[in-house]
């Protein structure tokens, strides 16, 4: 399962951590975010152990949409080390998401 992620545990779960994340920045109103939700939990059962895959509630978290200059959803950021190393805005097919995170692992 995805792993919440608020204003309050990110910099703990994500930035202090070497491993590849994978976070979905959504909306329960979003109905692209709701069509992605279920290739989401997919990959994080998929890729558990080797990629965290995570999910941020922009509506409850607006500290970190601002931070990471979220302005359309569902936005997906893909960090390692601390930095975005790539994004993908939208919703896409799994295989679009597999080919970010298998170039980055």
């Amino acid at each position: 399962m995805a792993l919440e992620l608020t204003d309050a545990n990110f910099k703990e779960e994500v930035l202090q951590s070497d491993q590849l994340h994978v976070i979905d920045f959504w909306a329960e109103w979003c109905g692209p975010c709701r069509a992605i939700s279920p290739i989401i939990e997919e990959l994080a059962r998929d890729y558990e152990g080797k990629v965290k895959i995570g999910k941020v509630n922009v509506d409850h978290n607006p500290q970190l949409s601002l931070e990471y200059n979220i302005t359309s959803i569902p936005a997906i950021l893909f960090i390692k080390n601390g930095k975005v190393v790539d994004r993908q805005i939208g919703a896409v097919p799994r295989s679009v998401l597999e080919k970010k995170i298998q170039a980055h692992l």
